[in-house]
């Protein structure tokens, strides 16, 4: 099973970051408000980053890694990848 480390920006800018099996899934329940706590409120979302690992112990390091980043280095991350929202459509 392929695991997902994704960074999403919310509506007031801030960034969240989680891990998930099924992307699209995951992006459907943030925006309708079943998400994580911190999003629900924070509504619509966007997806900004993902990264594929193999297993959900990778996932969850490298989750815990971007999550002690400032949102400088975030978005410096971000800048890097190409656009993953379209795996959502």
């Amino acid at each position: 099973m392929t695991w997902i480390v994704y960074i999403l920006e919310c509506s007031d800018k801030s960034l969240y970051t989680g891990i998930t099996n099924d992307l699209k899934r995951r992006f459907n329940a943030h925006n309708k408000g079943l998400g994580a706590k911190y999003t629900k409120h924070r509504r619509p979302v966007m997806i900004r980053y993902g990264e594929a690992h193999d297993t959900q112990g990778a996932a969850l390091k490298r989750e815990a890694a971007i999550k002690s980043l400032d949102k400088k280095a975030k978005l410096a991350l971000i800048s890097k990848q190409f656009s993953i929202i379209r795996l959502c459509k």
